[in-house]
């Protein structure tokens, strides 16, 4: 059975059985070819089965046989790897970094599907990093690329991560988040592993929130939440 079964399974919501089925691949892949083959759909597909730290030793090893075969679609799976695993541990500025480098190297191989779901995933980095004007930008890239190529299912999530309804004061999805658990009393280390989020873009997000909504302390964003139902 070829690795992409595991994704379609994945797909059909079938995460127990792909993770099993990966898994099996990884101990029949004992050359550095076979490895390279199986290691990014495991990689993704550990991720999702919330395995992080099995799928994070596979992401190292992956970037360890990148090194030796040293050419862009080994780098570009590298990348993508590590940013799918760093993403799921909250650290959107790792993520965010190793999937430009994922689209640098899959542009050189001009391989517009594997660029497309780099930029998707550097799309979400950007979001979770409360930048949400290079997120929308990174998002219609990727749309525009799979509708082109025809891959529905990504492009419709792309649809879906764009469309989120505008709040309040045009806070993000992300901002509304954290707004509504500062205006429940969390300091900004609470907030951080509720989230998922690192305290530097928590404060990132407020800063943001501050910003949009003209005011200078928790305390006013607070009453703003409660004034317009954000809580």
């Amino acid at each position: 059975m070829p690795p992409g079964r595991a994704l379609l399974w994945l797909a059909q919501g079938r995460v127990g059985a792909a993770a099993g089925a990966v898994r099996r691949h990884l101990e029949e892949a004992r050359d550095q070819v076979s490895r390279l083959r199986v290691l990014p759909t495991a990689v993704e597909v550990l991720v999702a089965a919330g395995a992080l730290d099995e799928a994070a030793a596979l992401a190292d090893e992956l970037a360890r046989l990148a090194t030796v075969v040293d050419g862009p679609a080994a780098r570009g799976a590298a990348g993508l790897a590590a940013a799918q695993v760093a993403l799921a541990r909250g650290d959107a500025e790792t993520a965010a970094g190793a999937a430009r480098r994922a689209v640098a190297a899959w542009t050189a191989l001009t391989a517009a599907y594997e660029v497309a779901r780099c930029r998707a995933l550097l799309g979400r980095a950007y979001r979770s990093l409360g930048d949400d004007d290079a997120a929308r930008a990174e998002l219609r890239a990727a749309r525009e690329t799979f509708v082109g190529l025809g891959a529905r299912p990504a492009g419709e999530e792309c649809t879906r991560l764009l469309g989120d309804a505008v709040a309040p004061g045009g806070l993000s999805p992300r901002e509304v988040e954290v707004l509504r658990l500062v205006a429940a009393g969390r300091s900004n280390a609470q907030v951080a592993p509720e989230l998922v989020l690192s305290e530097k873009t928590v404060a990132r997000h407020l800063s943001n929130i501050f910003a949009k909504l003209d005011v200078g302390s928790r305390t006013a964003a607070s009453a703003f939440a409660f004034e317009h139902g954000l809580v």
